[in-house]
């Protein structure tokens, strides 16, 4: 996944982000959707809000705790509330999820939106947006751009985490 270059390749629709680091599941003895961010994944989620503010208008999550928590700090600093969506939640079919996050980029009049998901949705989701490079595994924080193409979302980049 490369970025476009030239004079028409405008900043990234959407940044689709994977939750930051939380903590481990095996320590957690509550439901897993409440299992906040580790001190590492708050960091992250710091980080994250640094990088992709600019242009940013929308912030979508999951409903799960670890996912609201790593886009909290990116909402504030661009003033809007995350919005939680439950077509972001573990377990959700990548095709509902691709067709609902392209109805959220179709519905933005300019900027851009983040949407933050889970390890098992966004590999899925992503074979559907960039099928040559495959279903990749996401890292912790870690986010790839979408653009819309032909209406389409479609991956240009890839974003380690720092």
């Amino acid at each position: 996944m490369t970025r476009r270059e030239g004079p028409d390749a405008g900043p990234p629709l959407v940044a689709l982000v994977r939750h930051a680091a939380a903590v481990e599941r095996a320590a957690w003895p509550d439901d897993d959707g409440a299992r906040p961010l580790s001190e590492r994944g708050r960091r992250q989620a710091e980080a994250l809000a640094a990088r992709l503010a600019p242009g940013l208008r929308r912030v979508l999550s999951s409903p799960a705790r670890r996912c609201v928590e790593t886009v909290e700090p990116l909402a504030r600093r661009v003033g809007v509330r995350v919005e939680t969506v439950g077509w972001l939640a573990e377990g959700t079919p990548a095709a509902e999820a691709l067709r609902r996050l392209e109805e959220a980029a179709h519905a933005l009049a300019g900027g851009r939106l983040a949407a933050c998901s889970h390890g098992d949705v966004l590999p899925a989701l992503l074979e559907l947006v960039a099928p040559a490079g495959g279903p990749p595994r996401l890292g912790t924080a870690e986010v790839v751009e979408l653009e819309l193409a032909a209406g389409h979302l479609r991956a240009t980049r890839r974003r380690e985490p720092r």
